[in-house]
C-alpha cells in the first residue's frame, strides 16, 4: 500500500514527470473526498455546503509501486454568470487539458439531471479517456438506482463510496492499467527533499533528534519550546505550551532541496495575486471579494539556485467572523501548512495599515518557529498611485510603525512591494534565500562558547533573585536555531536576560528572520 509523506502537502521532486488524473464533476458530488481518499490526505476541505474548492489541488497517489498526479478541481458549472463559478470553471478547464485521464464524479443518490449529460459531452469533446465514477454507493438499492447513470454513454463506469473506501481498489486498478507506466516511478535519494521521506516505522523520526554527547542526550530530549516570561506586561509574544510536542524538524548542517513557503495574512491583502505574480501563472483564483482562496494553493519554482514550494492559503480571520463550516475549515488548513512550512510571508494591506488580527496571525508564525519575512503591500496605493490627495507615505516612518505594533518580529525584514503590479518581487526571492540559510546555519559549541566568554553578563538588566550563571551553551537544532544553556540554578530563564542573549547571539551570528528558542538545564536539576 501507500506511504504517507510528512508534509500536508504531498507533493514529490518528479511529480511533474507523473501522469495526471483530474477529478470532475459537479458541486458537491464528492469530488474533495475522493482526492483525500485516494492521497491519503487532508489536502481538500470536505463539507456539505455546494461550492467548497474552488482553486485546483494536487497530491501524489501510490498503488502497487507505481505513483500518478491526482488534481481535484472545483464544482463545474459551465453557464453560471457569477464570478467565482465562472473562475472555478475556468481552473477546471486547465485541469482538464493538463490531464491523462478523466474522472467524472456523479452523486449515486440523486437523480440523473440535464446539466450531467451537458457536462458529459464537454468531456467527451477532449478526446481523453474519461471514467464515469458513482460515488455516494453504500449499499445495493442505492447501486439499482445509480444504473440510470449509464444513460451518460461513458463506457467505462464504476460504482464508489469515497467515505467508507468502498470500490476504491478495483478504480485504481483500472487508473493504473489505463495510464502509461513512467520510466521511473520512485524517487531517488538525491532528489528527496525532507518533505518527500517516506515514514518507516523502524526509523526514529529526524525531529526527535538531537546532536550531543552520550552522557548528555537525555538531558536535552525534552521539548525544545522558547521559555518566557507571563509576568512582563511588555512582552506581547505567544507562548507555546509545554506539553506541545517538538517543532523544530531536523539538527545539523544538512542539504535541503525544497523550501516551503506560506503566504499568510487577512483575507484581501493580496495573497493569491503575490502566488500568480511569482509563479508567472494563474494558479490561484484572484478576485476583490474577501475569502475566495479557501483551499491552500502551492506551486513549485526555481529561483536563484533554489527550489521553492509557495502556498497560498485562506486569509485567517479571528474565530467570531467565520461562519461558514468551510470558512472555518479553511482558517484550520491554513493554520496547518503555517507550521508545516519553512519560511512565513506575512502580507499587510498598506491601505488599512497593522491591525491587531495582522499581529495576531504573527503570532501563529513567531509561535510555531516559522522564520518570518513581513511584505507590505500595495505599497503603491499609498505612494506613487495615491489618489485621495494625501502625500506620499514614507516608508521609514511606515517600517516604524510596523515595528512598534509587531515587536515581538523585530528579527523579521520587512519589504514594500506590489503584487497587482510586480514591484520588487525580485527582492522578495532574494531575501527567502538569504532566510532560508540562516535559518538552517549551525553555530559549533566550541564558537559559542568562545562568545560566552565576551558577553558581559552584568548589563543584563535581570534581578538578582533570577540570575544564574551559564557553564556552557550549545545549539541543540536548526530550524529554528535552538539553544540549550547548561546552568548553576533551576530557575526559569527571565523575559529580560532571555532579551538581552537573542540580541547579543543575533548580533554575532546573525540569524535573521527566525526566532531562537532556549532551553535550560540545572546542573544539579532532578531528571523527570
Amino acid at each position: 500500500m501507500s506511504k504517507y509523506h510528512k508534509s500536508v502537502v504531498p507533493s514529490t521532486p518528479a511529480s511533474s514527470h507523473l501522469p495526471l488524473v483530474a477529478i470532475v464533476g459537479r458541486p458537491n458530488v464528492g469530488k474533495s473526498t475522493l482526492f483525500n481518499r485516494l492521497t491519503h490526505s487532508r489536502r481538500s476541505i470536505v463539507g456539505d455546503e455546494p461550492g467548497i474548492t474552488r482553486d485546483r489541488i494536487y497530491g501524489d497517489v501510490e498503488w502497487d509501486g507505481r505513483i500518478i498526479r491526482l488534481v481535484d478541481t472545483g464544482g463545474i458549472v459551465p453557464d453560471d454568470a457569477e464570478y467565482i463559478p465562472s473562475e472555478i470553471y475556468r481552473q477546471a478547464r486547465t485541469a482538464l487539458e493538463e490531464a491523462d485521464l478523466l474522472l467524472f464524479i456523479v452523486d449515486g443518490r440523486t437523480e440523473l439531471a440535464s446539466p450531467d449529460f451537458d457536462l458529459a459531452r464537454l468531456l467527451l469533446r477532449g478526446k481523453k479517456p474519461v471514467f464515469l465514477v458513482i460515488n455516494k454507493i453504500e449499499n445495493p438499492t442505492v447501486a439499482a438506482s445509480a444504473e440510470n447513470f449509464r444513460q451518460l454513454g461513458l463506457k467505462e463506469v464504476y460504482m464508489v463510496s469515497s467515505e467508507h473506501g468502498l470500490g476504491i481498489g478495483d478504480l485504481l486498478d483500472a487508473i493504473f492499467d489505463r495510464l502509461p507506466a513512467p520510466a521511473a516511478t520512485g524517487i531517488s535519494d538525491k532528489d528527496a527533499g525532507p518533505y518527500a521521506e517516506p515514514l518507516d516505522p523502524n526509523e526514529a523520526d529526524i525531529e526527535d533528534e538531537v546532536v550531543f554527547d552520550e552522557d548528555q542526550e537525555d538531558e536535552i530530549a525534552e521539548d525544545m519550546g522558547p521559555v518566557t516570561d507571563e509576568d512582563d506586561p511588555e512582552l506581547e509574544v505567544p507562548v507555546r505550551e509545554e506539553s506541545a510536542e517538538p517543532l523544530h524538524r531536523t539538527h545539523g548542517e544538512f542539504e535541503q532541496h525544497e523550501t516551503a513557503v506560506a503566504i499568510i495574512g487577512r483575507p484581501n491583502v493580496g495573497k493569491s495575486t503575490l502566488l500568480n505574480a511569482l509563479t508567472g501563472s494563474s494558479r490561484a483564483i484572484v478576485s476583490p471579494i474577501a475569502g475566495t482562496t479557501r483551499d491552500a494553493v502551492d506551486e513549485v519554482i526555481e529561483a536563484n539556485g533554489q527550489r521553492l514550494r509557495l502556498i497560498d492559503t485562506a486569509g485567517i480571520r479571528r474565530k467570531g467572523k467565520t461562519h461558514l463550516m468551510a470558512e472555518k475549515l479553511s482558517v484550520v488548513m491554513a493554520r496547518r501548512h503555517l507550521e508545516s512550512c519553512d519560511i512565513a510571508l506575512l502580507m499587510i494591506d498598506a491601505t488599512e495599515g497593522v491591525t491587531a488580527n495582522d499581529a495576531h496571525i504573527g503570532g501563529y508564525a513567531h509561535e510555531s518557529g516559522r522564520s518570518v519575512i513581513i511584505l507590505i503591500n500595495k505599497w503603491d496605493l499609498v505612494t506613487t498611485a495615491r489618489t485621495d490627495g494625501k502625500a506620499p507615505a514614507d516608508r521609514s516612518v511606515y517600517e516604524e510603525q510596523v515595528r512598534r505594533a509587531l515587536k515581538y518580529l523585530s528579527y523579521a525584514p520587512v519589504l514594500f512591494i506590489s503584487a497587482a503590479n510586480g514591484n520588487n518581487l525580485d527582492k522578495v526571492l532574494k531575501e527567502i534565500k538569504r532566510i532560508a540559510s540562516q535559518r538552517r546555519k549551525r553555530v559549533t559549541t566550541g564558537q559559542m562558547n568562545r562568545f560566552l566568554d565576551k558577553i558581559d553578563f552584568q548589563r543584563a538588566p535581570v534581578p538578582m533573585a533570577k540570575r544564574m550563571r551559564i557553564f556552557y551553551m550549545t545549539q541543540a537544532a536548526v530550524a529554528p536555531p535552538t539553544f540549550v544553556l547548561f546552568v548553576d540554578r533551576d530557575v526559569k530563564l527571565h523575559f529580560a536576560f532571555q532579551r538581552f542573549l537573542e540580541n547579543q547571539i543575533r548580533e554575532a551570528f546573525g540569524f535573521e528572520g527566525t526566532p531562537i528558542w532556549f532551553k535550560v538545564r540545572a546542573r544539579n536539576a532532578e531528571k523527570k
